[in-house]
Parts: C-alpha cells; structure tokens; sequence
C-alpha cells in the first residue's frame, strides 16, 4: 500500500501538466474572411483569377436575388 502514494504523486504532476493551457496559441494565417481572400485573387494577375472574379459576381447576383424573393409576402 505504500507504493499507492508514491504512484499518485508520479502520476498527479504528468496529468496536470497534459491539462494547462498552451501559452502560446498558434496564430492563424490570415485574419481575411474567405470571401476577402477570393476577392484579392479575382484582382490578381494570377492564371484563372478572371474565373474567380466572374464566379463572385455570380454568387453575388444570386445572394441578392435570394433576398429579393425572401423579402416578398406570402
């Protein structure tokens, strides 16, 4: 019975130390929302950014064709 105490002592540190906080967080890599990140590769001299562009303005006409149908009263 005297190696329990010894055990619980071994032990208590190592489970303490696998529950603190991590003090130095990893940042993301960017603060840009992903619609901001699509917006500045449509803007880019990058192959296939006119696609993008033209895919956010279609997305774009949809959202706000959405709105219009759900901003009508039954």
């Amino acid at each position: 019975m005297k190696s329990l105490p010894a055990l619980i002592a071994a032990i208590l540190p190592l489970a303490l130390a696998g529950c603190a906080g991590h003090s130095s967080a990893p940042k993301p890599a960017s603060t840009l929302t992903e619609a901001q990140r699509d917006s500045v590769l449509a803007r880019s001299s990058l192959p296939g950014a006119s696609t993008v562009g033209r895919a956010l303005a279609v997305s774009g006409q949809g959202a706000v064709r959405s709105a219009q149908l759900d901003s009508l009263s039954h």
